[in-house]
């Protein structure tokens, strides 16, 4: 399936002129959808003094932001980077802040914290189907663009895993507020700094600068077809890895392993995909990328099915490591067969598809796992999602 390795190098991509720029700004930006959740959170809850209105409005932040995120790629890929992303992310770093405001009194009306995140979440600037779309833009080689998707994975990974941290931190010294404010100002400086780069702006080796009208009927139809099977798989594993999150606190408390047990067992999983991400960007692949995506898959799935059989702690902590090297290798593999189903002035629409898709289905996984984890034993739960990536 693979070959030994002639390729360029992890260095090569941001040896790329101003690739180190554009990406750490890039990071930045994205560092605020890894701090806003938890500090929203915390903020609303404090604030109503309620569960149930504190996640009603999350779920109306976050509704908002990943279902309407194809509608603000296609104006990405309409108007381009300078002049879609920057309105967006000052609008809503403003929103983020006026959010922050109306927290920091007890008792606020929750119609307003309603309304206002869902604006909020609408305005979410795409930072990482656009990061990707401008890789694919300026690295025509497809060897050096999997390493670009693996290291952008691998990255993303991390900020998801550090922005809690960073939140927590910060709420030791200063109230919850702080964080969503925090999370205005990495989103708006990251977007500023990201559509100044000249990387942006450099016009692509195959002239897809925009997207000057509709496509036509027959190319729409074919770029459905070409997405089907990333989104698919990438909402498949969207839902298998939220499964995880649940399932590994129902298997925490129903051993009485406490709550460090579940931080352990959820930080293997992410350095699992960490490094599967880096193996599968170094690695130099003789098959074609839409046959390894469901190898990448299945193995995901059959993973998790024998997490479930895990008899301990010691056990279910590497079988869930292993089922985290499948997970950044899946996601990269199904950006990369997107962008090559990519119409001209889709890029960063077919990206953002793959991320609604992955969304999507971690919010149908929790849903769907919080129902069967009260009615089969734990094993069982396990095989269906992993089943669910397999299929």
């Amino acid at each position: 399936m693979s070959t030994p390795s002639s390729r360029p190098s992890y260095a090569a991509v941001l040896r790329v002129p101003h690739a180190r720029r554009t990406f750490a700004a890039a990071l930045v930006g994205r560092l605020s959808y890894g701090t806003v959740s938890l500090a929203l959170m915390l903020s609303l809850t404090r604030s109503t003094g309620s569960y149930a209105v504190a996640g009603l409005v999350m779920a109306l932040f976050g509704a908002t932001s990943v279902f309407l995120s194809p509608y603000r790629a296609s104006l990405v890929d309409r108007h381009g980077p300078r002049r879609a992303l920057l309105p967006m992310a000052l609008l809503y770093a403003a929103l983020l802040c006026v959010l922050a405001e109306v927290c920091r009194r007890p008792g606020a009306p929750e119609a307003v914290l309603a309304v206002t995140a869902a604006l909020a979440g609408a305005c979410t600037p795409p930072l990482g189907p656009t990061m990707r779309a401008v890789w694919a833009r300026l690295l025509p080689d497809r060897a050096l663009l999997q390493r670009a998707y693996s290291l952008d994975g691998v990255a993303e990974e991390l900020l998801f895993v550090s922005g809690p941290l960073l939140v927590g931190a910060l709420v030791a010294v200063a109230p919850p507020v702080a964080g969503v404010v925090l999370s205005a100002v990495l989103v708006a400086a990251g977007t500023l700094a990201f559509v100044t780069s000249p990387m942006t702006a450099a016009p692509g080796p195959d002239g897809r600068q925009k997207n000057d009208g509709p496509a036509p009927k027959g190319r729409a139809d074919g770029q459905v077809r070409a997405l089907l099977q990333p989104v698919v798989v990438a909402a498949a594993v969207g839902v298998s890895v939220s499964a995880v999150d649940l399932l590994v606190v129902a298997y925490a408390g129903e051993r009485d392993l406490g709550d460090g047990a579940v931080a352990w067992v959820l930080a293997a999983l992410s350095v699992g995909s960490a490094v599967g991400g880096l193996v599968n960007g170094a690695v130099a692949w003789s098959s074609p990328t839409r046959a390894r995506l469901p190898f990448f898959a299945v193995g995901l799935g059959l993973c998790l099915a024998a997490a479930g059989l895990a008899p301990g702690l010691g056990t279910l902590i590497p079988a869930v490591m292993c089922a985290g090297l499948f997970v950044a290798p899946a996601l990269t593999t199904a950006y990369l067969i997107a962008d090559e189903g990519a119409a001209p002035g889709f890029r960063v629409r077919a990206g953002a598809w793959c991320n609604t898709a992955v969304n999507a289905g971690g919010s149908a996984g929790a849903a769907a796992v919080g129902l069967l984890v009260q009615r089969l034993p734990l094993p069982v739960c396990f095989a269906v999602s992993g089943a669910v990536a397999a299929a």
